[in-house]
């Protein structure tokens, strides 16, 4: 999640020119790609597992001055609520429901990638022992009704809780309910970027069933095994989808800055506030035409915040986000990078990737991400099942980390974090087949205990 600091000065955009400008300076030469992982927890009150309030204190804002007393993170204050945190290249936010979300430094290695995840869950269950609550990391929230769940005090949210209806019609659960992980990646050069969107944008419902782990609403099964997935179907077709022009002859950083123009705006943010500005133009905003502020161009900074509120399955800023994947347990916080790494940072390995995915249609590719949050591993594909595919991507994701040879102290290379998933792939079964079998048995259809088994 984007951290704006306080009172961050702009330069003024003077031409479309700029905004393309933008993402190509996010190429990098391969000796600095780097790994960005990023995880939301529920963030469960202990006795009841009911959500927190912001305020109390034992509320989301006392967790957040505990992360400041006791690990040395710096407050982001939205007027007196104190709504992120910054350490060094890694913060700590909050996403409308309360969701708690570590978005990590940039980092060379799945092992340093692993160690941060760690560190961070250890300080979450130091403050969760003392304040009396836990964190659960599942792609939707398993026993909420969304009118039961605080809102947090972040000005930007409010503007888009109150557009969401207008567009979709469960977009206020995308922002409430669901908690994901995703890994943010780097590119050499627009052609090396492309090939990576494109292989990671086919390849995307594969992450989904392979992390798909949320089966229930409000206590009963729904009927998928990714419901988090589903929910993004339904939120706003203006700004999310599999991006079908990517696959286009001619795609690059000029087509993706014109789509991100076209995405209605949400708000600007000016002199710490945010003026809505839902449902306006980007275009009419360069050619000082915005009604929110009539006269007036827009800074830099209004185009990467632009940029953040465009929900594709992949996304484009300077770097690529991966984003269909259900939160999950540890090691699956781990796998994900393993996973996008394996097959986008080794040459052979995205080639591999590449001859797979590429003679994949575009109603190929529509129809499973369509099905795929219902139906997952066993979804039809060319005369099998997805999971065929499963295995092949995580063979070729193995190769990939064996072939890029980051080894830890004690020799392991990297390959070691796909195995989560590779038990996935060869059996067919996902954790939310795995919860479902709980749910139906031992559980005794009682959701709840998920809590018990799954809270960090």
């Amino acid at each position: 999640m984007h951290v704006r600091p306080p009172k961050t000065p702009g330069t003024p955009i003077a031409s479309r020119r700029e905004l393309v400008e933008y993402l190509e300076q996010g190429c990098k030469p391969a000796a600095d790609w780097r790994i960005g992982t990023e995880h939301e927890k529920f963030v469960f009150r202990h006795g009841d597992k009911r959500p927190l309030p912001y305020e109390g204190e034992a509320g989301i804002g006392a967790i957040l001055k505990a992360f400041v007393d006791r690990f040395g993170y710096e407050p982001v204050l939205e007027g007196e609520n104190i709504i992120a945190l910054v350490k060094g290249k890694a913060n700590i936010t909050l996403e409308p429901g309360g969701q708690f979300e570590l978005s990590g430094a940039p980092l060379q290695t799945i092992h340093q990638t692993c160690g941060e995840v760690g560190e961070h869950l250890h300080q979450v269950r130091q403050v969760g022992r003392d304040l009396g609550f836990g964190m659960l990391g599942l792609g939707f929230n398993p026993l909420w009704k969304r009118d039961d769940i605080p809102w947090m005090p972040k000005g930007r949210y409010k503007i888009m809780g109150s557009y969401m209806p207008k567009v979709g019609g469960l977009g206020l659960d995308m922002m409430t309910r669901t908690c994901t992980v995703q890994v943010n990646l780097d590119f050499a050069s627009e052609a090396d970027m492309v090939k990576k969107f494109r292989v990671s944008l086919a390849l995307q419902p594969v992450a989904t069933a392979l992390f798909a782990n949320s089966p229930f609403t409000e206590g009963r099964p729904n009927g998928f095994q990714s419901f988090r997935s589903h929910i993004w179907t339904d939120t706003d077709p203006d700004r999310t989808g599999d991006l079908p022009f990517v696959f286009e002859d001619g795609f690059g950083f000029e087509r993706y800055a014109d789509y991100v123009l076209d995405v209605p705006m949400y708000f600007v943010y000016r002199d710490g506030q945010y003026i809505d500005a839902s449902g306006q133009s980007f275009r009419d905003f360069l050619d000082g035409r915005l009604p929110a502020l009539p006269g007036q161009v827009p800074l830099l900074t209004d185009w990467t915040d632009h940029l953040t509120t465009v929900f594709p399955e992949v996304r484009l800023k300077r770097y690529l986000e991966m984003r269909g994947a259900d939160a999950g347990p540890w090691g699956r916080l781990c796998a994900l990078p393993a996973l996008w790494v394996g097959l986008l940072y080794d040459q052979t390995a995205l080639d591999a990737a590449w001859d797979l995915v590429k003679g994949w249609t575009a109603e190929e590719r529509a129809a499973l991400r369509r099905d795929v949050p219902r139906h997952g591993l066993a979804t039809p594909f060319r005369g099998g099942t997805l999971r065929d595919v499963a295995v092949r991507v995580v063979e070729i994701a193995r190769a990939g980390l064996r072939a890029r040879a980051r080894m830890e102290y004690v020799g392991d290379d990297e390959t070691h974090f796909l195995e989560p998933l590779a038990q996935i792939a060869e059996s067919g079964r996902s954790l939310a087949t795995e919860l479902l079998e709980k749910y139906q048995g031992a559980w005794g259809g009682d959701a709840s205990k998920v809590y018990d088994e799954y809270a960090y």
